[in-house]
């Protein structure tokens, strides 16, 4: 059982880092991508946010990529299952159970759905963020008591 905390601790690191990398890429994408002024301010928010994510959408598929790798590696389940999908059933906590694992692997599907949960969230906060500072920058926030006088 240690192995199996040990193996999927260690795939969660490392999406861990690759969401870090890709949090920085995207922030620093946006930050660049976000201009004072533009004619057509809404159709700028809307790239920016469709880039966001996309971007976000390609790491967690790099993410499951890494999950199902590990599948693979230490053979989690049947030689004839389908581990990129295995890996895609877990991580989105879809849980269709067509496909389980062997006894020696079963945490590693709880794991990967751990991980996924964790990750999406830290997407939906990315995308949250990035979507204030860009209506920011365009103006498009009303600041909440910003017509008040101040006392």
């Amino acid at each position: 059982m240690m192995l199996q905390f040990l193996v999927g601790t260690l795939v969660s690191v490392i999406n861990i880092g690759i969401h870090a990398l890709v949090t920085v890429v995207a922030v620093t994408v946006a930050r660049s991508a976000v201009p004072r002024h533009t004619k057509r301010p809404r159709l700028h928010l809307m790239s920016v946010m469709i880039t966001i994510a996309v971007v976000l959408k390609i790491a967690h598929m790099i993410e499951i990529l890494m999950w199902a790798a590990t599948y693979h590696i230490v053979h989690a389940a049947a030689a004839d299952a389908d581990m990129l999908y295995f890996a895609f059933v877990n991580y989105t906590t879809l849980g269709y159970g067509d496909i389980t694992p062997v006894r020696e692997w079963r945490l590693l599907g709880p794991l990967t759905a751990m991980n996924g949960v964790l990750l999406f969230g830290w997407s939906a906060a990315i995308l949250f963020e990035v979507l204030l500072k860009t209506l920011d920058h365009l103006g498009l926030t009303e600041r909440p008591g910003a017509d008040r006088p101040r006392t």
